[in-house]
């Protein structure tokens, strides 16, 4: 989709950061942007369609990714929203207005 002209967008859960930095890798510079979430635990539990926090939280599963399997924050994110405070639409445009430079080819 890149390769077509395509702004791309991909939601991931992706625990450490070298497993990001490979991935960034993959593309020019200035071409992938990195999305930190900075959400509150309690948030995330609240927002789980799945239950997968209340699962954890009873011993029913185990190596859920920011409850008790490990979660390495990015250090340099190109956009950082704690999606407690920040309006979903909010955040789209601030991610649409940093890709308009990239677009005028």
């Amino acid at each position: 989709m890149v390769d077509a002209g395509v702004n791309t967008v991909c939601a991931f859960v992706s625990p450490f950061s070298k497993d990001r930095a490979r991935v960034r890798q993959l593309f020019p510079t200035g071409r992938f942007f990195e999305i930190y979430l900075a959400t509150p635990l309690d948030t995330c539990a609240s927002r789980d369609p799945k239950g997968l926090y209340a699962k954890a939280k009873r011993g029913e599963i185990s190596g859920l990714t920011g409850f008790d399997a490990p979660y390495e924050i990015p250090p340099f994110p190109e956009f950082t929203f704690n999606a407690t405070d920040v309006p979903v639409d909010q955040m789209l445009c601030e991610i649409f207005d940093k890709l308009k430079p990239v677009n005028k080819h």
